[in-house]
């Protein structure tokens, strides 16, 4: 990790930035030094765009991390901010019949986090997970630490080894 959030005035006590359960999950996987580097904001970043203003990096460099619904089971799509994610594309990796937008009592439920504070892992339940290869373009590339008012920096291959994820490309192509 590059980047510590500690710096920041407005995170006084990072460990308390992060959800408790997202801390805990941190912990086990051996990322404990990761607290230090969580941002909190007093303003939510509920969308890729506010996180990015709040941060002060490129749209680009935000991880969304979406749950979808594939054939009903949820699947994780974890995306640069700036991006779209191709449903069909999503559908053809996995290889079901359709990939739509988990309904919210899906994403806490499968997830334990409300959506626009869903980390990339450490997650409630183990679920599939997907991240398009748009992220690798970063050093660094900034996730949801399980609220929608905290944020945490990771290198993007880091990310997708502790996310558990299949590097895939299902970003939306424009024309």
């Amino acid at each position: 990790m590059t980047t510590n959030g500690s710096e920041n005035p407005q995170n006084p006590s990072p460990s308390s930035s992060a959800s408790p359960r997202f801390a805990e999950a941190i912990r086990e996987l051996g990322l404990g030094e990761l607290l230090s580097s969580i941002r909190r904001f007093p303003d939510a970043t509920r969308t890729a765009a506010e996180a990015a203003a709040a941060i002060g990096c490129e749209l680009s460099e935000i991880c969304k991390s979406l749950i979808f619904a594939a054939d009903g089971v949820p699947v994780l799509v974890l995306m640069d901010g700036a991006s779209r994610v191709d449903v069909e594309r999503v559908r053809e990796e996995l290889g079901v019949e359709k990939v739509t937008r988990a309904k919210a009592d899906v994403v806490r439920e499968t997830t334990g986090y409300a959506i626009g504070g869903v980390p990339p892992f450490g997650h409630r339940t183990k679920t599939r997970v997907l991240a398009d290869r748009s992220l690798l373009a970063h050093d660094v590339v900034w996730a949801a630490a399980g609220n929608p008012h905290a944020v945490f920096p990771m290198e993007p291959k880091e990310l997708v080894a502790y996310a558990g994820a299949t590097l895939v490309d299902v970003r939306e192509q424009t024309p």
